[in-house]
């Protein structure tokens, strides 16, 4: 069945006057989704779940985000994670220093460079200017689980935040080579016409904010949730022309048998890709 990384992800947000949300094209050789756009995120690593991560998290304690994801304990590093991600896809770095002072935006380029570098850690540049993370300008928005069979698996929390200004915004040239502010209708049009490629999640998660106008009534709403949304877990199943990607709510999800492992091969990432020019998702 594959075992199930954690990982976080989050879409940051900005009115252009238009809501438009940041995306990243993932490089053609990587071995996950390669080609596709995606919001900035990946994995939770192990630094991220560190009592000295969650120190420079004065917004919310483990417990607290444990509990609204429903975990036993470690919750805080989906935060940590998504903050990290955004910083090293992205350079943008949703974080302020401990006392009043602005956050020195002349520093982000070299100190993204040398985390991406390896020459340091995230948490180092963090130390250096002591430095907290805003995790509570993260809200949770949607949780996604890769279907059984696949030979990468995730089990995503999707966050959203109001983007801030004057960071870089822009792709790290490794394992993203391209970057772009973009309304979610307009995504999903170039979608449609083969222009753009997304996967399910990032598809469902586009469709959503076309229902909203301002970068502002997003975040309310999802700071407001009195209720997490369930884990949406898509189902690889057979069909006449190979595979088919099921839903939940979709005819059959129920009662459909997961295609093992061998049998999906390599049709499991094309089953989780949006067919393109309007041919749907299934």
């Amino acid at each position: 069945m594959g075992t199930v990384r954690d990982a976080a992800t989050v879409m940051l947000v900005r009115d252009a006057p238009d809501l438009q949300v940041f995306m990243l094209r993932r490089n053609l050789s990587s071995e996950w989704v390669a080609g596709a756009h995606v919001f900035p995120g990946g994995g939770v690593d192990p630094d991220d779940r560190t009592d000295e991560a969650y120190d420079r998290c004065p917004g919310r304690t483990d417990d607290a985000a444990s509990a609204l994801l429903g975990v036993a304990s470690g919750g805080l590093a989906f935060w940590v994670a998504a903050i990290r991600e955004s910083f090293e896809e992205a350079g943008v770095l949703l974080a302020r220093p401990r006392g009043d002072a602005d956050l020195d935006l002349s520093r982000l380029e070299s100190d993204r460079a040398s985390v991406n570098d390896g020459d340091r850690r995230f948490l180092d540049v963090l130390a250096e200017q002591d430095l907290v993370l805003d995790v509570d300008q993260l809200h949770v928005f949607s949780h996604w689980i890769t279907p059984a069979g696949m030979p990468r698996r995730y089990d995503t929390w999707f966050f959203v935040a109001e983007a801030p200004e004057g960071h870089t915004y822009l792709h790290d040239d490794g394992e993203t080579v391209a970057s772009t502010w973009i309304r979610p209708a307009d995504a999903l049009e170039r979608s449609d016409a083969g222009e753009l490629e997304l996967i399910v999640p990032t598809r469902r998660s586009l469709e959503a904010l076309t229902r909203f106008d301002h970068a502002s009534e997003v975040v309310a709403v999802a700071r407001d949730a009195s209720d997490l949304p369930p884990a949406t877990q898509p189902r690889i199943v057979a069909d006449g022309n190979g595979t088919r990607l099921l839903l939940p709510g979709d005819p059959g999800y129920d009662d459909a048998i997961d295609l093992a492992a061998d049998a999906i091969s390599g049709a499991a990432l094309p089953a989780l890709r949006v067919a393109q020019r309007g041919q749907g998702m299934a």
